[in-house]
């Protein structure tokens, strides 16, 4: 399977402030993600996370390096408009990205810019709408809707133009838990059926466990590259630059340090609640 986003050497420096020195955000970051997958992007705040996303649609260009989407240029302007539309951006805000007053209006609004015949647009508007489970509320005002609701059109938005990848910037940041469950599996949903990349920034690690792939950044460099399995499993490492891991991970690892002999690769609680049992399955039977 190809790459669909390569991005080499990335250095990126915001413009200096008067009487300050421009600082290095992104150091020379190297990552290739695959056409696809699934990808986690984890770091805490200041960790460059949000600005790597914002190369990947072109709303920041490098400083040095090069970054390419589906064989485009990022600093071609050229190809913008391909760029963009391979490519597709939701925020964290839901408000910020809702621009009409009729759901099914807003999820149109790309594409009458974009020039689609009629036929074609009402297609893909409905086709989106149920993508994301939001097709009976194709009426309503998004200001009737909740946090997660309006979130899901945002994307139903980004779905309509046909994009082969979605950037998503801490997308759940700002929703109850319910939104947040209703937008990862709605996300979880088009990466599964349509094969649509998915590069998620997220600062919860549950989320992230359920990637394919978890990408840690620090001061503006990759730290981690793994499976969840394989990150999640550093517990030391992760805590030592902020993070945290799924709580079920934590647990197991407390409990080891306490001497319980439970595998280091645990993510959920229910394989948590397995290796206990099993645990004292073992015993029993001694």
């Amino acid at each position: 399977m190809k790459n669909i986003i390569e991005i080499e050497k990335l250095h990126f420096s915001y413009p200096a402030e008067e009487g300050k020195e421009a600082a290095e955000v992104l150091k020379g970051i190297s990552l290739s993600i695959r056409e696809g997958e699934f990808v986690a992007v984890l770091g805490h705040n200041g960790s460059g996370k949000s600005t790597l996303a914002k190369h990947i649609n072109a709303i920041l260009l490098p400083t040095e390096g090069r970054v390419t989407v589906d064989g485009i240029d990022t600093a071609d302007e050229d190809r913008l408009f391909d760029l963009r539309q391979r490519a597709g951006m939701v925020f964290q805000n839901p408000d910020n990205q809702i621009v009409s007053s009729v759901v099914e209006e807003d999820v149109a609004f790309a594409l009458e810019n974009l020039g689609v015949p009629y036929e074609e647009m009402r297609r893909r508007v409905d086709d989106a709408l149920k993508a994301v489970g939001m097709y009976e509320y194709r009426l309503h005002s998004p200001s009737q809707l909740s946090g997660g609701q309006k979130q899901r059109i945002a994307i139903a938005g980004i779905i309509a133009m046909q994009p082969k990848c979605i950037i998503l910037d801490e997308p759940t940041a700002m929703l109850d838990p319910q939104g947040r469950r209703e937008v990862l599996a709605t996300v979880q949903r088009m990466n599964r059926e349509q094969g649509i990349t998915v590069v998620l920034i997220t600062h919860y690690m549950d989320e992230a466990a359920q990637c394919d792939r978890v990408v840690v950044i620090d001061k503006g460099s990759v730290l981690m590259d793994g499976t969840p399995r394989e990150v999640f499993s550093q517990v030391e490492r992760i805590k030592a630059i902020g993070l945290d891991v799924p709580q079920a991970t934590e647990l197991a690892h407390e409990l080891r340090k306490a001497g319980i002999e439970l595998p280091e690769d645990i993510l959920t609680a229910e394989e948590c609640a397995d290796a206990i049992e099993a645990l004292f399955t073992k015993k029993g039977s001694n």
